[in-house]
């Protein structure tokens, strides 16, 4: 019990003995090191919660026909121009949207598309593009759109295409059951 235990705290046993022995050896890398620990501890905590009072919105206003119908399997470009568009308008960091594309999956959304979503978010999202228009000009900001667009579709395609159908189902069913949502 104990082993199993240590085992699965064992990451973070080692990173607290790591900030031990940085505390003794390196006073200035520890005090970093803890300084943007709360930091990003902070940002987190601003970002969750938000992201999962939207989530369960969605999960309760969309029906699961609807989110089917509109970005399922057989969606088609439209499920496809859908999920890049929410990836794009999306704000907070990628780590939010792992839980979106959890729900999106529990309701039915195609692999495609939540890799889509996912590309998007971390990729071309509006206020990303509106800071590079700003400081880098028009030509660099619609380059790198117009570049990352195919870029992202031929990513999505090609996990698509490469992960096995049944490590696909597992992840649906993982989404499923992490969600509540029932077939």
């Amino acid at each position: 019990m104990v082993k199993k235990l240590l085992r699965s705290y064992l990451f973070a046993l080692s990173v607290v003995a790591v900030y031990v022995l940085l505390a003794f050896t390196h006073r200035a890398v520890f005090d970093t090191a803890v300084e943007t620990a709360v930091s990003g501890t902070w940002e987190m905590l601003a970002v969750i919660p938000p992201v999962f009072v939207l989530l369960g919105l969605l999960d309760v206003w969309v029906p699961r026909e609807v989110l089917t119908r509109y970005m399922g399997p057989g969606s088609g470009p439209r499920g496809g121009f859908i999920a890049f568009i929410l990836g794009s308008a999306a704000a907070g960091p990628l780590y939010g949207a792992f839980p979106v594309a959890a729900v999106l999956m529990s309701k039915g959304a195609s692999f495609f598309n939540v890799l889509l979503l996912i590309g998007a978010w971390s990729t071309t999202k509006i206020p990303m593009l509106l800071f590079e228009f700003q400081a880098l000009g028009a030509p660099f900001a619609f380059t790198r759109l117009l570049l990352n667009i195919p870029a992202i579709i031929g990513i999505a395609w090609l996990i698509q295409a490469v992960v096995p159908r049944l490590e696909v189902e597992r992840i649906y069913e993982k989404a499923r059951l992490r969600s509540g949502a029932s077939l």
